[in-house]
Protein backbone atom coordinates (compact mmCIF):
# COMPACT_ATOMS: atom_id res chain seq x y z
CA UNK A 1 0.00 0.00 0.00
CA UNK A 2 1.26 3.63 -0.87
CA UNK A 3 0.88 5.90 2.12
CA UNK A 4 0.39 9.12 0.47
CA UNK A 5 -0.26 12.95 2.06
CA UNK A 6 -0.26 16.01 1.20
CA UNK A 7 3.68 16.81 0.63
CA UNK A 8 4.73 17.83 -3.19
CA UNK A 9 6.40 14.69 -3.77
CA UNK A 10 3.57 13.12 -4.32
CA UNK A 11 2.06 15.67 -6.97
CA UNK A 12 2.95 13.14 -9.91
CA UNK A 13 0.45 9.73 -7.67
CA UNK A 14 -2.73 12.23 -7.72
CA UNK A 15 -2.19 13.01 -11.22
CA UNK A 16 -1.51 9.57 -12.47
CA UNK A 17 -4.92 9.06 -10.95
CA UNK A 18 -6.20 11.98 -12.44
CA UNK A 19 -7.05 10.54 -15.52
CA UNK A 20 -10.21 8.21 -16.64
CA UNK A 21 -7.83 6.28 -19.11
CA UNK A 22 -5.67 5.20 -16.22
CA UNK A 23 -8.35 4.57 -14.09
CA UNK A 24 -9.24 1.80 -16.62
CA UNK A 25 -5.99 0.67 -17.36
CA UNK A 26 -5.35 -0.07 -13.81
CA UNK A 27 -8.97 -1.98 -13.52
CA UNK A 28 -8.09 -4.18 -16.80
CA UNK A 29 -4.51 -4.77 -14.54
CA UNK A 30 -6.56 -6.07 -11.50
CA UNK A 31 -7.84 -9.24 -13.50
CA UNK A 32 -4.53 -9.56 -14.81
CA UNK A 33 -0.92 -8.83 -15.83
CA UNK A 34 -0.76 -7.55 -19.32
CA UNK A 35 0.93 -6.42 -22.84
CA UNK A 36 1.38 -3.02 -23.70
CA UNK A 37 -0.01 -4.31 -27.24
CA UNK A 38 -3.15 -5.87 -25.63
CA UNK A 39 -3.91 -2.52 -23.71
CA UNK A 40 -3.88 -0.98 -25.86
CA UNK A 41 -6.45 -2.62 -28.25
CA UNK A 42 -8.76 -3.18 -25.28
CA UNK A 43 -8.53 0.67 -24.54
CA UNK A 44 -9.06 1.59 -28.53
CA UNK A 45 -5.60 3.54 -27.93
CA UNK A 46 -2.61 3.58 -29.99
CA UNK A 47 0.66 2.57 -28.63
CA UNK A 48 2.43 6.10 -28.41
CA UNK A 49 -0.32 7.32 -26.09
CA UNK A 50 -1.22 4.08 -24.21
CA UNK A 51 2.99 4.04 -23.26
CA UNK A 52 2.74 7.50 -21.88
CA UNK A 53 -0.07 6.58 -19.97
CA UNK A 54 2.09 3.69 -18.68
CA UNK A 55 4.93 6.29 -18.07
CA UNK A 56 2.90 8.06 -15.68
CA UNK A 57 1.18 4.42 -13.97
CA UNK A 58 5.16 3.58 -13.66
CA UNK A 59 6.02 6.72 -12.17
CA UNK A 60 3.82 6.85 -9.31
CA UNK A 61 4.61 3.31 -8.07
CA UNK A 62 1.17 2.00 -9.24
CA UNK A 63 2.18 -0.30 -11.68
CA UNK A 64 5.70 -2.22 -12.83
CA UNK A 65 6.39 -2.97 -16.57
CA UNK A 66 9.44 -5.31 -17.80
CA UNK A 67 10.24 -6.64 -21.04
CA UNK A 68 9.96 -10.46 -21.06
CA UNK A 69 10.29 -12.80 -23.62
CA UNK A 70 7.11 -14.54 -24.93
CA UNK A 71 5.80 -16.35 -28.11
CA UNK A 72 9.49 -15.86 -29.99
CA UNK A 73 9.16 -12.09 -29.31
CA UNK A 74 9.73 -9.73 -26.58
CA UNK A 75 6.72 -7.99 -24.70
CA UNK A 76 6.66 -5.67 -22.71
CA UNK A 77 4.40 -6.82 -19.90
CA UNK A 78 2.44 -4.24 -17.41
CA UNK A 79 1.33 -5.52 -14.06
CA UNK A 80 -0.15 -3.53 -10.69
CA UNK A 81 2.61 -3.11 -8.07
CA UNK A 82 0.31 -1.55 -5.34
CA UNK A 83 -2.70 -3.04 -3.66
CA UNK A 84 -4.00 0.41 -2.12
CA UNK A 85 -3.32 4.01 -2.14
CA UNK A 86 -4.18 5.67 1.77
CA UNK A 87 -3.88 9.29 1.56
CA UNK A 88 -3.12 10.99 5.34
CA UNK A 89 -5.04 14.62 5.34
CA UNK A 90 -2.91 17.01 7.98
CA UNK A 91 -4.14 17.12 11.36
CA UNK A 92 -2.91 18.75 14.27
CA UNK A 93 -2.33 15.90 16.83
CA UNK A 94 0.75 14.61 15.76
CA UNK A 95 1.85 17.63 13.52
CA UNK A 96 2.49 20.14 16.47
CA UNK A 97 4.20 17.55 18.57
CA UNK A 98 7.74 16.80 19.32
CA UNK A 99 8.71 13.46 18.42
CA UNK A 100 11.41 10.58 18.94
CA UNK A 101 12.14 8.91 16.02
CA UNK A 102 14.50 5.21 15.32
CA UNK A 103 15.16 3.23 12.35
CA UNK A 104 15.52 0.18 12.85
CA UNK A 105 17.37 -2.32 10.33
CA UNK A 106 15.23 -5.55 9.83
CA UNK A 107 18.92 -7.92 10.71
CA UNK A 108 18.72 -5.86 14.09
CA UNK A 109 16.70 -7.99 16.32
CA UNK A 110 17.29 -9.57 19.44
CA UNK A 111 15.73 -12.54 20.03
CA UNK A 112 14.18 -14.68 17.44
CA UNK A 113 12.86 -18.32 16.85
CA UNK A 114 12.02 -19.16 13.74
CA UNK A 115 10.86 -22.11 11.49
CA UNK A 116 11.68 -23.21 8.10
CA UNK A 117 10.91 -21.67 5.89
CA UNK A 118 13.22 -19.27 6.46
CA UNK A 119 16.34 -17.10 5.58
CA UNK A 120 17.88 -13.99 5.24
CA UNK A 121 19.75 -11.77 2.98
CA UNK A 122 21.89 -8.31 3.02
CA UNK A 123 21.60 -6.29 -0.28
CA UNK A 124 24.58 -7.99 -1.39
CA UNK A 125 23.97 -11.90 -0.81
CA UNK A 126 22.10 -14.67 1.05
CA UNK A 127 22.83 -14.99 4.73
CA UNK A 128 24.46 -18.71 4.82
CA UNK A 129 21.56 -21.27 3.56
CA UNK A 130 17.90 -21.26 3.01
CA UNK A 131 15.54 -22.56 5.53
CA UNK A 132 18.40 -23.02 8.49
CA UNK A 133 17.40 -21.42 11.67
CA UNK A 134 21.25 -21.66 12.76
CA UNK A 135 21.89 -18.42 10.09
CA UNK A 136 20.04 -16.09 11.90
CA UNK A 137 23.04 -16.05 14.78
CA UNK A 138 25.51 -15.66 11.71
CA UNK A 139 27.38 -12.41 12.90
CA UNK A 140 26.41 -11.01 9.24
CA UNK A 141 22.20 -11.14 9.91
CA UNK A 142 22.80 -7.51 11.43
CA UNK A 143 23.10 -6.59 7.71
CA UNK A 144 20.40 -8.02 6.66
CA UNK A 145 17.78 -5.98 4.60
CA UNK A 146 15.37 -8.98 4.58
CA UNK A 147 13.67 -12.04 6.27
CA UNK A 148 11.71 -14.29 6.55
CA UNK A 149 10.43 -17.72 8.16
CA UNK A 150 7.00 -20.38 8.23
CA UNK A 151 6.34 -19.57 11.89
CA UNK A 152 8.02 -18.10 15.12
CA UNK A 153 8.74 -14.38 16.07
CA UNK A 154 11.39 -11.95 15.64
CA UNK A 155 11.85 -9.47 18.56
CA UNK A 156 13.42 -5.78 18.65
CA UNK A 157 14.88 -4.02 21.58
CA UNK A 158 15.07 -0.05 21.30
CA UNK A 159 16.07 2.26 24.31
CA UNK A 160 13.41 4.43 25.79
CA UNK A 161 14.24 8.00 25.05
CA UNK A 162 11.34 9.89 26.83
CA UNK A 163 12.42 12.08 29.49
CA UNK A 164 10.63 11.82 33.17
CA UNK A 165 9.69 15.25 31.94
CA UNK A 166 7.88 13.92 29.03
CA UNK A 167 4.47 12.22 28.44
CA UNK A 168 3.70 9.87 25.79
CA UNK A 169 1.16 10.91 23.01
CA UNK A 170 1.21 8.95 20.27
CA UNK A 171 3.26 5.96 19.60
CA UNK A 172 3.56 4.53 15.75
CA UNK A 173 5.33 2.14 14.12
CA UNK A 174 5.53 1.64 10.49
CA UNK A 175 7.31 -1.27 8.15
CA UNK A 176 6.91 -3.32 4.83
CA UNK A 177 5.47 -6.77 5.74
CA UNK A 178 3.93 -9.80 4.14
CA UNK A 179 3.33 -13.34 4.17
CA UNK A 180 5.99 -16.14 4.05
CA UNK A 181 5.39 -19.21 0.88
CA UNK A 182 7.53 -21.24 -0.94
CA UNK A 183 8.57 -19.26 -3.26
CA UNK A 184 6.16 -16.25 -3.69
CA UNK A 185 2.11 -16.69 -3.75
CA UNK A 186 -0.29 -13.70 -3.94
CA UNK A 187 -2.89 -15.59 -2.11
CA UNK A 188 -0.96 -16.97 1.15
CA UNK A 189 -2.53 -15.57 4.37
CA UNK A 190 -1.12 -15.21 7.55
CA UNK A 191 -2.33 -14.14 10.50
CA UNK A 192 0.89 -12.01 11.56
CA UNK A 193 0.57 -10.68 15.69
CA UNK A 194 2.18 -7.19 17.44
CA UNK A 195 3.56 -7.37 20.54
CA UNK A 196 5.05 -4.27 22.63
CA UNK A 197 6.60 -5.14 25.82
CA UNK A 198 5.08 -8.85 26.07
CA UNK A 199 1.52 -6.69 25.51
CA UNK A 200 -0.55 -7.99 22.29
CA UNK A 201 -1.22 -5.04 20.35
CA UNK A 202 -3.11 -6.94 17.90
CA UNK A 203 -3.09 -9.68 14.63
CA UNK A 204 -3.35 -8.81 11.00
CA UNK A 205 -3.89 -10.86 8.36
CA UNK A 206 -1.52 -10.73 6.00
CA UNK A 207 -3.30 -11.94 2.25
CA UNK A 208 -0.34 -12.76 0.59
CA UNK A 209 3.56 -13.17 -0.02
CA UNK A 210 4.07 -11.34 -2.87
CA UNK A 211 6.15 -11.83 -6.47
CA UNK A 212 4.32 -13.61 -8.62
CA UNK A 213 3.49 -10.99 -11.35
CA UNK A 214 6.10 -7.86 -10.71
CA UNK A 215 9.43 -7.47 -8.61
CA UNK A 216 10.13 -6.06 -6.01
CA UNK A 217 10.88 -2.23 -6.93
CA UNK A 218 13.90 -1.98 -4.60
CA UNK A 219 15.01 -5.11 -4.85
CA UNK A 220 18.69 -5.79 -6.17
CA UNK A 221 18.75 -7.64 -9.47
CA UNK A 222 20.77 -10.80 -7.91
CA UNK A 223 17.48 -11.36 -5.76
CA UNK A 224 15.55 -14.42 -7.85
CA UNK A 225 12.56 -13.58 -9.27
CA UNK A 226 10.57 -16.87 -8.26
CA UNK A 227 11.64 -15.42 -4.24
CA UNK A 228 9.34 -13.26 -1.88
CA UNK A 229 9.81 -9.52 -4.14
CA UNK A 230 7.55 -7.07 -1.61
CA UNK A 231 5.17 -6.27 1.18
CA UNK A 232 2.36 -4.14 2.44
CA UNK A 233 3.35 -1.11 4.17
CA UNK A 234 1.63 -1.24 7.46
CA UNK A 235 1.06 1.43 9.72
CA UNK A 236 0.52 0.56 13.42
CA UNK A 237 -0.95 3.46 15.87
CA UNK A 238 -1.18 2.98 19.74
CA UNK A 239 -2.88 6.73 21.47
CA UNK A 240 -5.22 6.70 24.38
CA UNK A 241 -8.19 5.51 22.18
CA UNK A 242 -6.53 2.32 21.58
CA UNK A 243 -4.56 0.66 18.82
CA UNK A 244 -5.14 1.07 15.32
CA UNK A 245 -3.53 -0.05 11.52
CA UNK A 246 -4.08 1.69 9.25
CA UNK A 247 -6.51 3.67 10.73
CA UNK A 248 -8.99 0.47 11.48
CA UNK A 249 -8.94 -0.60 15.20
CA UNK A 250 -7.32 -3.50 16.12
CA UNK A 251 -7.85 -3.78 19.51
CA UNK A 252 -8.16 -1.65 22.99
CA UNK A 253 -4.79 -1.88 23.73
CA UNK A 254 -3.90 2.07 24.42
CA UNK A 255 -0.85 3.70 25.67
CA UNK A 256 -1.37 3.62 29.48
CA UNK A 257 -1.31 -0.84 29.14
CA UNK A 258 2.16 -1.08 27.19
CA UNK A 259 4.65 0.05 30.55
CA UNK A 260 6.42 3.00 29.11
CA UNK A 261 8.32 3.78 32.06
CA UNK A 262 10.77 0.96 31.42
CA UNK A 263 14.60 1.84 30.49
CA UNK A 264 14.04 -0.36 27.10
CA UNK A 265 10.94 -1.38 24.68
CA UNK A 266 10.60 -4.53 22.86
CA UNK A 267 8.73 -5.24 19.41
CA UNK A 268 7.62 -8.60 18.85
CA UNK A 269 6.57 -9.94 15.10
CA UNK A 270 4.76 -13.51 15.19
CA UNK A 271 3.18 -16.15 13.66
CA UNK A 272 2.02 -18.45 16.05
CA UNK A 273 0.44 -22.76 16.30
CA UNK A 274 -2.24 -21.61 17.07
CA UNK A 275 -3.03 -18.93 14.60
CA UNK A 276 -5.94 -19.94 11.90
CA UNK A 277 -3.38 -19.12 8.64
CA UNK A 278 0.33 -19.75 9.86
CA UNK A 279 1.40 -18.19 6.60
CA UNK A 280 4.63 -17.02 7.73
CA UNK A 281 5.91 -13.98 7.39
CA UNK A 282 8.27 -11.38 5.38
CA UNK A 283 9.99 -8.17 6.39
CA UNK A 284 11.60 -5.77 4.28
CA UNK A 285 14.01 -3.60 4.90
CA UNK A 286 15.98 -0.37 3.01
CA UNK A 287 17.56 -2.34 -0.12
CA UNK A 288 14.88 -4.66 -0.60
CA UNK A 289 10.74 -4.34 -1.37
CA UNK A 290 8.60 -1.78 -2.75
CA UNK A 291 9.42 1.21 0.02
CA UNK A 292 13.50 0.95 0.57
CA UNK A 293 12.95 2.16 4.29
CA UNK A 294 13.73 -0.15 7.30
CA UNK A 295 11.08 -0.60 10.19
CA UNK A 296 10.37 3.08 11.33
CA UNK A 297 9.10 3.80 15.34
CA UNK A 298 8.01 6.90 16.12
CA UNK A 299 7.17 8.64 19.38
CA UNK A 300 5.20 11.99 20.12
CA UNK A 301 5.34 13.37 23.11
CA UNK A 302 4.18 16.23 24.93
CA UNK A 303 5.66 18.03 28.50
CA UNK A 304 4.06 17.21 31.54
CA UNK A 305 2.95 20.18 33.51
Amino acid sequence: MIKANTDRKWLPLYEALASDVRLRLLELLAEKPMNVKDIAERLSLSSAILTMHVRKLEQAGLISAKMVRKEGGTHKMCALAETAVEIELPHAEAADKPYYEQHIPVGHYTSFEVFPTCGLATREKLVGQYDDPRYFLDPERVNAAILWFGKGYVEYKLPNYLLPSQEAEQLEIEFEIASEAPGANDQWPSDIRFYLNGVPLGEWTSPGDFGSHAKGRFSPDWWHPSMNQYGLWKSLRVNRDGTFMDGQRLSDVTLDDLRLDDKFWTLRFTVEDDATHVGGLTLYGAGFGNYNKDIQFRLHYSQRR
